[in-house]
């Protein structure tokens, strides 16, 4: 009767478990601005540059310059 119990919990268990097998994820909101603002800064937080102009934090990459949260 015990090992009943048990494998009628066990596919009980079993059951409760998702079957997702795909997750899709929506791509990201990327703004590329292609030069700097004219008036930016240049801070360093963590050791690493960003562009600050108009409250924002912008870094460089090869496309140009995209804004971050820092």
């Amino acid at each position: 009767m015990r090992t009943y119990v048990i494998l009628l919990s066990a596919c009980f268990i079993i059951s409760l478990s998702s079957c997702a097998t795909h997750v899709s994820t929506r791509p990201a909101n990327v703004t590329i601005i292609k030069s700097a603002p004219k008036h930016h800064k240049i801070v360093r937080v963590k050791g690493k540059s960003y562009y600050f102009w108009n409250g924002k934090h912008y870094k460089k990459t090869r496309r140009g310059f995209v804004v971050v949260r820092v």
